[in-house]
């Protein structure tokens, strides 16, 4: 039989054809396996910390493969961002809104979902001190002797510590003849410890989720007006990469319903960092502890293999 020039045109279009289809399946099946990794980037913040490692271990459960990197805002973004990363759950607002909506804007990371709402942050005082009558900004200096004219903060340099320092030249809240004394954290939690073991009267700055608000009963001071010193409410967001949602509907799905009380991250802060626990202890003695938040976080989501999500994670944690 002869061979013409047409039937090796066609012979050649096929053989073209079945590579391309071939190498495509070879992609798709990397591609496919690609997908079974969740790379977190986490803010070296203890809440953050401790929230990433619930979720990890869910998704591991299910199947998935986790790499997680330790790294600050800027570089979390920018992981995001140019597709390094999957996922952060610390996009805190509005103290990183000027960091974040510029880039949700320019659509190079999506802002998921809010899984922390009911954080604040400002000036508190002791339970006690609040019953005796200092609820607001407006009270602070009608007890000014109590308090000895002083408030504790954190690092110097600090926005909330500018913004006292401000508030102070500007005799706002009638706080004109008042100090701030700037202090690290941990110094000014020390001196708050001091103060309630003796029911002494102390104003700070107190932030919500952190474990302050387990071991001290606080009362966060509002104000008349917008201050930026005083209950200052934040709420924080789930940020992945773009493209998330069509790669790994699943893993998003999960996402989306990834949500946390702040009294729930605060007790997890409390474990982690004052009891000195590590991170996976602690998530996974949550996890085995709270089926019923675990199954409304997995409703829908499945397995690697497409098996229920939550009926892998009751066989792992015995729930």
């Amino acid at each position: 039989m002869a061979f013409h020039s047409s039937d090796f045109s066609n012979f050649l279009v096929r053989g073209l054809a079945a590579g391309a289809l071939t190498l495509m399946t070879a992609t798709g099946a990397v591609q496919a396996e690609e997908s079974k990794e969740v790379r977190f980037g986490v803010q070296p913040w203890p809440g953050v910390t401790v929230k990433s490692e619930v979720s990890a271990q869910l998704l591991e459960a299910a199947g998935y493969e986790i790499d997680t990197k330790q790294l600050n805002t800027p570089l979390t973004l920018e992981g995001l961002s140019n597709g390094d990363l999957d996922v952060g759950l610390g996009g805190w607002y509005p103290i990183s809104s000027s960091m974040i909506d510029p880039l949700v804007q320019d659509g190079e990371i999506t802002r998921l979902t809010a899984n922390l709402e009911g954080a604040l942050s400002g000036v508190a005082v002791p339970t006690y001190v609040r019953d005796a009558g200092v609820e607001s900004m407006s009270d602070l200096n009608e007890y000014a002797d109590r308090f000895e004219k002083t408030i504790y903060g954190i690092e110097s340099g600090s926005t909330w510590n500018t913004g006292v320092k401000e508030a102070i030249k500007q005799n706002r809240h009638n706080l004109g003849e008042w100090k701030l004394v700037s202090s690290g954290t941990t110094a000014m939690l020390a001196q708050v410890g001091r103060a309630t073991g003796r029911e002494d009267w102390v104003a700070f700055y107190g932030w919500r989720p952190h474990w302050m608000n387990i071991k001290y009963d606080l009362h966060y001071l509002e104000a008349p007006d917008d201050s930026e010193i005083a209950h200052t409410e934040s709420t924080v967001y789930t940020l992945t990469r773009n493209g998330l949602e069509s790669d790994m509907p699943n893993v998003n799905r999960f996402f989306s319903q990834y949500r946390v009380e702040p009294d729930t991250q605060s007790r997890w802060i409390y474990e982690h960092s004052y009891e000195e626990r590590a991170e996976d202890e602690v998530a996974r003695d949550w996890i085995a502890a709270n089926p019923e938040r675990v199954r409304e976080w997995l409703d829908g989501v499945t397995t690697v293999d497409g098996d229920p999500a939550f009926e892998a994670v009751k066989a792992e944690y015995e729930l």
